[in-house]
C-alpha cells in the first residue's frame, strides 16, 4: 500500500480499540491522519504512540453526533493535513439490552452516534472528494447488521443501515472516482466489547460460547481490521465499491 503515503486520513474513534489500531497502521503507511474522537486524551495517547514511531497524527475533540462539530473539524483537519482522501467511519457505542425493556432515550442515543454520525460525516468529506474526482469511504459495521444479534437490536438496525447507506453512495458517487466499502468486524477484544462481556462467571460462558462458534476459536483482536482498511484505502482495492466484507474468523459465511 505504498500509494498511500502523504495522504490525508480521517479516523473516527481512533483513540482506542479497532480505532486505534486503523490509526497506527494507517500512520505506519505514511498517512497524515486526523482523529475524531469524544475523548481527545485517550486519543493523544494513540497519536503519541503514532508520533513516536515516525507517523503524523493530529486529534480533534468531537462529537460525530453534532453535525456543526464535524464540519468545523473536517475543515480544522483539511486545513492543517490536507485534502481528505480516507474516511474511516468507526466510533460507535452501544448499550446491550433486551429491545422490550428499552425506551426512546436509549434508542436515541444508539441511532445518533452509529449512523446519524457517519451521516454527518460523509455530508462533510463527500463533497470535496467529488470535486477532487477521487477519495475513499471505510465505514466499520458489524456483523450484527448481517446476521443479528441478540439484546442489540437498535445497533444492529443502525449497523444494517450502514451497510445499505454505503451500497446507496456507492452507486451515487462510482463515476465521480468515491469508492465506498464497509468491513463487520466479528466479535472482538474491545473495550466495548469487556461492556457487553461484563465480569463474573456468566461473562465467561457467554465468551466461551461465542468461541465455540468461530471456525479459528479466537476472538477478534483490533489489529485483525487494520491491514483490510489500508487495502481498501489504496489503489490496489481501485475496483472494490459497494462491498460489506466480514471479518469474523468465519463465524458468519453468508
Amino acid at each position: 500500500m505504498l500509494d498511500l503515503k502523504g495522504k490525508m486520513a480521517i479516523v473516527t474513534g481512533g483513540g482506542q480499540g479497532i480505532g486505534k489500531a486503523i490509526t497506527l497502521r494507517l500512520a505506519a503507511e505514511g498517512c497524515k491522519v486526523a482523529v475524531f474522537d469524544l475523548k481527545p486524551e485517550t486519543a493523544e495517547q494513540t497519536a503519541a504512540e503514532a508520533k513516536s514511531a515516525g507517523g503524523e497524527v493530529r486529534v480533534y475533540g468531537v462529537d460525530v453526533a453534532d453535525r456543526a462539530a464535524v464540519e468545523a473539524a473536517v475543515q480544522a483537519a483539511e486545513s492543517d493535513l490536507g485534502p481528505t482522501w480516507l474516511l474511516v467511519n468507526n466510533a460507535g457505542w452501544d448499550k446491550p439490552a433486551p429491545f422490550l425493556s428499552t425506551d426512546s432515550d436509549l434508542w436515541d442515543k444508539i441511532i445518533a452516534i452509529n449512523l446519524n454520525g457517519p451521516l454527518n460525516t460523509h455530508k462533510a468529506v463527500l463533497p470535496g472528494m467529488v470535486e477532487r474526482g477521487g477519495g475513499r469511504v471505510v465505514n466499520i459495521a458489524s456483523d450484527a447488521a448481517r446476521v443479528g444479534t441478540a439484546t442489540e437490536a437498535v445497533y444492529s438496525a443502525c449497523k444494517g443501515g450502514m451497510i445499505s447507506f454505503t451500497k446507496s453512495i456507492a452507486r451515487e458517487l462510482a463515476r465521480s472516482g468515491v469508492l465506498l466499502n464497509t468491513v463487520c468486524p466479528g466479535p472482538t477484544n474491545t473495550p466495548m466489547m469487556q461492556q457487553v462481556l461484563g465480569t463474573g462467571e456468566q461473562a465467561v460462558k457467554w465468551k466461551d460460547a461465542m468461541l465455540r462458534g468461530i471456525p479459528l476459536r479466537r476472538m477478534g483482536e483490533p489489529e485483525d481490521y487494520a491491514g483490510i482498511v489500508a487495502f481498501l484505502a489504496s489503489s490496489d482495492a481501485g475496483f472494490i465499491t459497494g462491498q460489506a466484507i466480514s471479518v469474523s474468523g468465519g463465524m458468519n459465511m453468508v
